[in-house]
């Protein structure tokens, strides 16, 4: 079954090429790559004309949010789709997630209509909407992901690799194109948690001196722009 709500705590991490290959070895025996493999994954990040969702993340509040639409390779009009309200208080986020199509998605952004059938879920989205009155595509957000799970337990880890972004073409269905994020042979490290990180894995975060990092690929995306535009 899909998950469509999440709480938990998530660790983010900056590796470089020696560290990635560190950590890929020493899960061995802990945690196992899930069923996709690597997987490319695109999300179209929607704010305000003035950015103010992105604006105000990048200050790091105790409470923050973002809606995102996500996709698994290239999109069709027809093909599933997930729109991702999320939201981080006091260090622990909040995720709720729906299941829809693109064409439902710009309905919903228009005002138009709803995102799914009537639920708790569809409701705190369209509440975010009505609250913030015009959200619009700003930023896409694209890398490779490999998964990992831990059997019989809740911890989740991710490695993404070539994280990317593009503030033109902003559309799910056109490419997984985007210009680069970090340096080359760099990775994003996040674990998921919902408590305490195990011994066995804060051990080998601290043999491959892995430490943890505030990185955000949106608020990344953002200040290169405006190191462009010369704001910055």
């Amino acid at each position: 079954m899909a998950i469509t709500v999440m709480k938990r705590y998530e660790l983010k991490y900056l590796l470089n090429a020696k560290q990635t290959d560190f950590l890929r070895e020493r899960l061995k025996g802990h945690m196992q790559v899930d069923k996709y493999g690597k997987t490319s994954i695109a999300s179209l990040y929607y704010d305000t004309p003035t950015y103010q969702l992105i604006r105000t993340s990048v200050e790091k509040p105790l409470f923050k949010e973002k809606i995102r639409l996500r996709s698994y390779g290239i999109a069709t009009d027809t093909s599933p789709v997930f729109l991702e309200l999320k939201r981080k208080a006091y260090g622990i986020v909040y995720k709720r997630r729906v299941e829809t199509t693109i064409p439902l998605v710009h309905k919903f952004f228009s005002g138009e209509g709803d995102i799914c059938s009537p639920g708790q879920i569809n409701r705190e989205i369209t509440v975010f909407r009505d609250y913030y009155k015009t959200l619009v595509p700003a930023c896409m957000i694209i890398y490779d992901r490999t998964a990992y799970f831990e059997p019989d337990g809740n911890l989740r880890l991710t490695i993404d690799e070539n994280p990317r972004y593009r503030v033109g073409d902003l559309t799910l269905t056109k490419s997984m194109d985007g210009i680069s994020l970090l340096d080359e042979g760099y990775t994003i490290l996040e674990i998921k948690v919902q408590e305490a990180m195990p011994m066995w894995l804060a051990k080998i975060l601290s043999e491959g001196e892995i430490r943890k990092s505030s990185f955000s690929k949106y608020g990344e995306a953002y200040r290169q722009q405006l190191i462009k535009a010369q704001i910055i």
